[in-house]
C-alpha cells in the first residue's frame, strides 16, 4: 500500500503554542495594530492590553520548518498540474508576496475599531473585547454612535508577523495550574463550573451573562471552537441561544489559487463579517497554506482532514488507512485547527440508499469515505475509531463538526432515508463526544425546498440532543446557477430562525468554480443578512437596535448615516450616487426613485409638520380626527349636498 511520508510528529511535538518559523521568529513583534480605538502608532499590545509573550514563551517548534521543507519536494511532484491546468503561477510557500489589505476605514467610513473593557471575575483580569463603533451625525442620539459585533481582528497586520496571541496567557495559566497534556476543553471547564476567560469574553460580545455562556457550553448547546494552539483567535460561540454565526469557505484547488490569494480571502472574510473560516484546500501546499491562514486568523479555522489524508496517498481513496488519517489529525491539531468536519456517520449500510437519488453523494468527504467503505467492504474508519478521535480532540480542544456526507445535492433528494439515517448516527456520536467533554456541532443540508426545512430542524433537535446545528444554506431551488448565494440565503434565514446556530455561506460561484475575493464578499453579505434576519426573529438582545437606528436615519433623510449603518457602506453610497452624486443630494428629502413630489417619507414629514403647526405636537391621530370633524362641519354648513354649483363655492376647486 503506497504511503507518502508524513510530517515527523517529533518535529511537531512542542508545547501547545507552536509557531511556524516560516513566518519568521520574533521576540517583540513590530507595530501590528492601529490603536484603541484606531489611532496610529500603537502596536498589537494596544489591541488587547499587556505585553505580548516572547517567542521563547510561545515554545516555537523549531523542527516544523524543517519538516515543511522535507515535504516540499514530494508535494510539488504530487500536485503540480501539467499544461493548461497551470492557470496561474504558484507562489513560494515560504516567502509569499502578500498584497496590501483593504483599509478598514475605506470599507467602513465613520467607523472605528473599539475595545470594551470587561473583568473576568475569577481572575480579576481586564479583558478588552472588540466591536465596530459607527459614529452618527444625529444630534438627537444621546451617545452619537452604535456599537456592532465585529470579526475583523486587530488592524494593519503584516501577514508575515501574524496576529497577536490574545489567548496565550490564559492557556499558559491553565496549563500551569492543571498540567500540560491534560483534558483542556471548554466543555471540561464548563461542566466543572469554571467560567474561563473565553466565556467572559464571549458574554461581552453577545450581551449576555458569563454564567449563561458557561451553562450552555456545559449542556452541549453551545460550543467555543478554540484550539490551544490557535491563541490568535478571538473567542466566539456557536449555539442557538446566541447570535446566528456564518462560516466562510476558502482554500485552493489543483488548478487555481495560491497562498497569497487564500490569506487575502481570509482577511477579506473576517473584515466583512465571517465568524468562522474553513480551509478546504485540495491543491498544492495544503500544510503550508493552512499554516499561513491559522497564524493570520482572528476567527476560528476549521478543516476537512480527509482531504489532506487523501493527498498523502496520492489521491487514491482505496489506499487511505486509519493510521494516515490519525497522523493527519495530529498534524492539524498541532498547527491549531479549531474544528474538524469528520464524516463519521457515512456508514456502509447507508450507501446503497443513495443509489436511487438523482444526484447521489455530493459531499466530497462523504464520497471519499463511501468509496473506501465499498472498496474494502469495511465500516467507516472514522466511526470505528471515534473514541481515538475524541482523545485527540481532548488534548488540543479541537471541536468536532460531524459531517453530513449524505446530504441531499438537489431538491428532489431532500429528506430521504440516507440523509436522516446519517443524522441519527450523528446524534449517537454526539453523546459519545460529550461523555469525553468534546465539543460538537452537527452539519446539515444542503438542497431542501422551503416546505421540508422544518422537518430537518425538528429531527436534529430531537436526535442530536440540541447540539448546535450547522447547515449549508439550505438552497431552496436548483434553477439559479450564478445566484445560489440568494437561493441558499432564503433557506438559511428560515432555518436560522428555527434554531440553526451557524450557516455555511454559499457564493455566486457555487457549482460553477472556485470563488474569488468578490464572490467571497457577496456570499458573506448574503449570509449576514440571513443571520441577522434570524436574530431578529429569535429576539436576540440588541439585534433590532441596528435596524431601528438605520430606519430612523432613513426617515430623517440623514443619508450619510444611512450609508454608514449599512452592512456594506461603500456599495450603498455608490448606488445612491449613481443618480444624485452631488453633496446637496446628501441633504435632499428624496431619492431618485420617487423624486421630491412623491416621496412617502417626505409626505409623512409634511403631515407631522402640519400637526405640530396646529398645536397637536406628535399626535397626528388627533390632528386627523379634528381635521375630519372640521370638514364634516363644513359639509353640514352647505346643506349636506354632495354636489354644489360652482357659483356657491368661495374658492375655485
Amino acid at each position: 500500500m503506497a504511503k507518502a511520508s508524513l510530517v515527523p510528529m517529533a518535529a511537531l511535538a512542542g508545547a501547545g503554542l507552536a509557531f511556524c518559523p516560516t513566518l519568521g521568529p520574533k521576540s517583540t513583534p513590530r507595530s501590528l495594530v492601529s490603536g484603541t480605538p484606531t489611532t496610529s502608532g500603537q502596536g498589537a499590545e494596544a489591541a488587547y492590553g499587556g505585553t505580548l509573550p516572547s517567542a521563547a514563551s510561545l515554545a516555537i517548534a523549531g523542527g516544523l520548518g524543517v519538516a515543511l521543507h522535507q515535504r516540499r519536494g514530494r508535494t510539488a511532484r504530487r500536485q503540480q498540474p501539467e499544461g493548461p491546468e497551470r492557470s496561474r503561477p504558484t507562489s513560494d510557500p515560504y516567502n509569499p508576496q502578500f498584497k496590501d489589505m483593504v483599509n478598514f476605514q475605506e470599507a467602513f467610513p465613520k467607523s472605528e475599531k473599539f475595545y470594551k473593557e470587561v473583568v473576568h471575575e475569577p481572575t480579576g483580569e481586564v479583558l478588552r473585547v472588540p466591536c465596530r463603533r459607527i459614529h452618527l451625525d444625529d444630534e438627537d442620539e444621546g451617545c452619537g454612535h452604535l456599537d456592532v459585533y465585529d470579526t475583523s481582528g486587530p488592524l494593519n497586520i503584516d501577514p508575515r508577523e501574524g496576529q497577536p496571541k490574545l489567548r496565550a496567557k490564559w492557556i499558559e495559566a491553565r496549563e500551569a495550574r492543571d498540567g500540560a497534556g491534560q483534558r483542556c476543553t471548554q466543555m471540561y471547564y464548563a461542566k466543572r463550573g469554571i467560567i474561563t476567560e473565553e466565556m467572559s469574553f464571549i458574554a461581552a460580545r453577545e450581551g449576555m451573562d458569563p454564567e449563561f455562556v458557561r451553562s450552555e457550553v456545559a449542556r452541549g448547546r453551545g460550543i467555543i471552537p478554540a484550539n490551544r494552539n490557535h491563541p490568535e483567535s478571538e473567542p466566539m460561540i456557536i449555539g442557538r441561544k446566541f447570535k446566528v454565526k456564518i462560516n466562510a469557505n476558502i482554500g485552493n484547488s489543483a488548478v487555481a489559487s495560491n497562498i497569497e490569494e487564500e490569506v487575502e480571502k481570509l482577511q477579506w472574510s473576517a473584515l466583512w463579517g465571517a465568524d468562522n473560516l474553513m480551509d478546504l484546500s485540495t491543491g498544492k501546499h495544503i500544510h503550508e497554506t493552512r499554516e499561513w491562514i491559522i497564524r493570520n486568523s482572528p476567527i476560528p479555522v476549521g478543516t476537512v482532514p480527509i482531504y489532506q489524508a487523501l493527498e498523502k496517498v496520492d489521491g487514491i481513496a482505496e489506499n487511505l488507512t486509519w493510521e494516515v488519517f490519525r497522523e493527519t489529525l495530529i498534524e492539524q491539531a498541532e498547527q491549531g485547527v479549531d474544528y474538524w468536519t469528520i464524516h463519521a456517520g457515512v456508514l456502509l449500510r447507508f450507501i446503497p440508499l443513495t443509489a436511487k437519488r438523482l444526484t447521489g453523494i455530493v459531499s466530497r468527504g462523504g464520497s471519499i469515505h463511501a468509496k473506501l467503505c465499498l472498496s474494502t467492504h469495511t465500516e467507516n474508519f472514522a466511526y470505528e475509531h471515534w473514541d481515538e478521535i475524541l482523545d485527540i480532540c481532548n488534548k488540543y480542544d479541537v471541536s468536532l463538526s460531524i459531517g453530513d456526507g449524505l446530504r441531499p445535492g438537489c431538491i428532489r433528494d431532500a429528506n430521504d432515508e440516507a440523509q436522516f439515517g446519517e443524522l441519527k448516527v450523528q446524534g449517537e456520536l454526539t453523546k459519545r463526544a460529550w461523555e469525553k467533554d468534546v465539543q460538537v456541532m452537527n452539519e446539515g443540508p444542503g438542497h431542501v425546498p422551503l416546505n421540508k426545512i422544518p422537518e430537518n430542524m425538528q429531527k436534529q433537535l430531537e436526535w442530536c440532543h440540541e447540539a448546535p446545528f450547522y447547515t449549508l444554506g439550505p438552497l431552496t431551488t436548483d434553477i439559479a446557477p450564478g445566484y445560489d448565494h440568494i437561493t441558499s440565503a432564503i433557506g438559511a434565514a428560515n432555518i436560522g430562525a428555527m434554531g440553526t446556530a451557524m450557516l455555511c455561506y454559499v457564493t455566486p460561484k457555487e457549482h460553477l468554480g472556485l470563488p474569488n475575493r468578490e464572490d467571497v464578499k457577496a456570499g458573506i453579505i448574503a449570509y449576514r443578512i440571513a443571520a441577522h434576519a434570524a436574530d431578529l426573529a429569535k429576539g436576540h438582545p440588541g439585534a433590532q437596535e441596528w435596524d431601528d437606528t438605520l430606519s430612523k436615519a432613513r426617515f430623517e433623510f440623514r443619508w450619510n448615516d444611512q450609508f454608514n449603518l449599512a452592512l456594506d457602506p461603500v456599495t450603498a453610497r455608490s448606488m445612491h450616487d449613481e443618480t444624485i452624486p452631488t453633496d446637496s443630494g446628501k441633504s435632499a428629502h428624496f431619492c431618485s426613485m420617487c423624486g421630491p413630489k412623491f416621496c412617502s417619507m417626505s409626505i409623512t414629514e409634511d403631515v407631522r409638520a402640519y400637526a405640530a403647526e396646529k398645536g397637536y405636537g406628535t399626535d397626528t391621530a388627533k390632528a386627523v380626527e379634528e381635521g375630519m370633524a372640521e370638514m364634516s362641519s363644513k359639509f353640514a354648513d352647505v346643506g349636506r349636498q354632495v354636489y354644489l354649483p360652482l357659483s356657491d363655492l368661495d374658492e375655485e376647486p
